[in-house]
């Protein structure tokens, strides 16, 4: 009887650690000035907007030629990329615009997910 109390316990417990994903991060990897001012304005923006249920990664390759090649990933895959002057004054509203795009882009995976079939194969398999 204490055999079978003790697998109940485990397989809850397990469960329960399936289903505790950590959410709303927003990580930076960015190396530059301008990629860190851009981290921290679209960072406030996401959290302004509220709850964040997905995890992002805000990553960079400066460039001398091109400038800063910025970009967005969401479950791996990019959702925002931009090319940003070092030099440019208005990068309050280029981050406020690609996190507004960002949002935008979270909501409507999460809407398709809600249609999306996945009977026979598991959501990592498609």
């Amino acid at each position: 009887m204490r055999w079978l109390l003790l697998l109940a316990w485990l397989s809850l417990v397990e469960a329960q650690a399936q289903e505790a994903e950590i959410s709303g991060l927003v990580i930076n990897h960015t190396i530059t000035r301008t990629g860190n001012d851009f981290y921290r304005k679209f960072s406030e923006r996401i959290n302004d907007a509220g709850d964040l249920k997905a995890n992002l990664v805000i990553k960079e390759r400066p460039s001398a030629r091109w400038g800063i090649l910025i970009w967005v990933e969401l479950e791996n895959s990019t959702v925002y990329r931009e090319f940003l002057s070092p030099n440019a004054t208005s990068q309050d509203e280029t981050a406020y615009r690609a996190a507004d795009g960002v949002l935008n882009e979270i909501s409507r995976r999460q809407v398709e997910s809600l249609f999306a079939d996945h009977i026979d194969m598991d959501k990592d398999e498609l």
